[in-house]
């Protein structure tokens, strides 16, 4: 067990730099998004590139990040009932959920969408919007997201068998407390990035909002 469970801190320390890699995909999509918007305000033009490469860079954070999120135990759980229940009780209802849903999911989706990627790849699929993107690359982080998904989840299973054994703490708790916008905050700074260069995409994504809000209004 002690080594399942070394195992699971690899896989741990794993989706932790993951998480820490993928939140730059959030201030890449906010500043391709802000310059599509100041260059379609002062020169009219856009490209339909500009907006497909901001759904990729949603996708690859929303799926990529979908392991790192169950790591930090951010995934949406409804425990009205089960939190009656003593911890090693419900520490055996995760586990439950882990084998026979779970796992289960992640092996169906990968295994569902894997032909659909390959065939992308292989026709070299494109966007059927004027100026788009090739489409295997997002087809792609399906798999790639789910599979860490799954890891993670072996991770987790590791852990609740380890924490009903007496060999490691309650896994159920999340090991940090800062929310995704104080850590990409934190990820600028340490980085160095002027303030600037924050202050000049604030500005940007308030611009981009008012051309929204004014196209609404339209």
């Amino acid at each position: 067990m002690n080594f399942l469970l070394k195992i699971s801190k690899l896989i741990d320390a794993l989706s932790e730099r993951i998480g820490e890699t993928i939140i730059w995909l959030v201030l890449a999509a906010v500043l391709i998004s802000s310059i599509n918007a100041i260059v379609r305000k002062v020169f009219n033009m856009s490209s339909n590139a500009f907006l497909e490469i901001q759904w990729y860079l949603f996708a690859g954070v929303f799926l990529l990040g979908a392991g790192y999120t169950l790591l930090r135990q951010g995934h949406v759980k409804i425990d009205v009932v089960l939190s009656h229940f003593s911890k090693r009780t419900q520490t055996k209802v995760e586990i439950f959920g882990i084998l026979f849903f779970l796992m289960p999911f992640v092996f169906a989706v990968i295994i569902e969408v894997w032909p659909l990627v390959t065939n992308a790849y292989v026709h070299h699929e494109m966007s059927e919007n004027a100026g788009g993107l090739v489409r295997w690359p997002v087809f792609a982080l399906v798999p790639l997201g789910f599979a860490l998904l799954g890891l993670q989840g072996i991770s987790e299973l590791i852990k609740r068998i380890g924490f009903l054994m007496g060999l490691c703490e309650d896994p159920s708790h999340p090991g940090h407390t800062r929310t995704a916008e104080e850590e990409l905050a934190d990820e600028v700074r340490k980085h160095q990035v002027s303030s600037e260069v924050i202050d000049g995409v604030e500005a940007a994504v308030n611009m981009a909002d008012g051309d929204i809000r004014e196209g609404k209004r339209k």
